[in-house]
């Protein structure tokens, strides 16, 4: 068997060790002669494995008490209508920083089921290359949140920076952040965020999953006519368990916060590696006449790394002869085409070593 080095933004790479441990754990966990996934999710061997995964990500992002952890479904796009449902309870405007197209997704969804989305900053007019900084971020008077997205899978741009969420007449509202790309990929202040959620499935876990962190004040904030399975409170109050939940892939986000927490040594040291990572890649980008990425350098996502080719017909070879090298998943989204390299947690330095060194071998032969 061979496993090649996966730059895919999502389903993204998991951690072998993950990996080989959940194949140990297969057919029969711990000795109870069945699966994870035929377990049922109320009996006290799973409430177990859920607890533990909880417990290991409280620790590692060092989450406040006052703060609910939940494990859901629905992908983090249903978060675009499950955050308005849950804070606009007591009236005002969602308002967004706009930074590309997720963010623009989540403004979408807020207008389309309230019909009102404030856009309090853009970064549209820099084509996407710069956050917007926090002087240039204007709430409307009635502001009930703002929401941010952290890192933009799709154009490789990522705020430098924790926003403010103040409105003009001083008062601070809750910060809601997607995060699904940028989760876990270093040390996190959570007091800062009313809100934070991100799917599973770039640095968490499988596909399947989403975990939302909610401070507890906001629960009480949901307006009356919410789906009940959209309710924070209600999942909380239920565990998460309200309907049978994402069990497998909630047991391998636990196996991920283990691999995180002892083979890796923390958040800290994560950020070091991915930090490590990003600058090698970008630098062989920046050094080379076949290369670029138009990113603002303080902007520069260390999980997404965008890049075009100074000739799109070298993009089909480029991507064919990357395959054969066993670097995969490497071709840009279909909405801005060229390159995209995602260098989530999971994808060892090994990786990015062999892609920049595929690189210049072929802008030697082709550029």
């Amino acid at each position: 068997m061979t496993r090649h080095f996966n730059f895919c933004a999502g389903p993204a790479a998991l951690p072998t060790a993950v990996l080989e441990r959940a194949r140990d754990e297969m057919l029969d966990y711990r000795g109870h002669g069945l699966s994870v996934m035929e377990m049922s999710h109320r009996s006290a061997e799973y409430v177990a494995i859920a607890e533990k995964a909880e417990a290991d990500l409280r620790e590692l992002l060092a989450i406040p008490a006052n703060y609910r952890v939940l494990f859901t479904q629905g992908g983090a796009t249903q978060q675009f209508a499950a955050v308005p449902y849950n804070l606009l309870g007591n009236g005002g405007t969602a308002n967004f920083v706009d930074t590309g197209i997720w963010s623009r997704k989540a403004i979408a969804e807020s207008h389309h089921l309230f019909g009102d989305a404030r856009v309090a900053a853009s970064s549209e007019a820099s084509g996407n290359t710069r956050v917007p900084q926090q002087g240039e971020i204007e709430l409307s008077h009635d502001a009930a949140y703002l929401h941010v997205t952290a890192n933009e899978t799709i154009g490789g741009l990522a705020f430098d920076y924790t926003p403010r969420a103040v409105r003009p007449d001083g008062g601070e509202v809750p910060l809601v952040c997607d995060m699904s790309s940028s989760i876990l990929s270093g040390p996190l202040d959570v007091s800062r965020y009313g809100v934070i959620y991100a799917g599973a499935q770039k640095n968490i876990g499988p596909a399947g999953l989403v975990v939302v962190i909610v401070r507890d004040d906001l629960l009480e904030r949901a307006r009356p006519d919410m789906p009940t399975l959209f309710g924070y409170k209600t999942l909380a109050e239920g565990g998460s368990m309200v309907n049978t939940p994402a069990t497998y892939s909630w047991y391998l986000a636990g196996l991920v916060f283990e691999w995180l927490r002892h083979d890796i040594g923390g958040l800290p040291a994560m950020e070091a590696i991915n930090a490590r990572k990003a600058a090698k890649l970008y630098a062989a980008i920046d050094d080379s006449e076949l290369y670029s990425n138009p990113i603002a350098p303080a902007n520069r996502s260390r999980m997404n790394v965008p890049f075009v080719l100074a000739d799109e017909r070298l993009d089909r070879p480029f991507l064919a002869e990357a395959e054969q090298a066993g670097l995969l998943n490497l071709k840009g989204h279909r909405s801005v085409g060229g390159m995209r390299a995602s260098l989530y947690n999971a994808v060892p330095e090994a990786a990015v070593d062999a892609l920049i060194d595929f690189m210049a071998d072929f802008e030697n032969r082709k550029g």
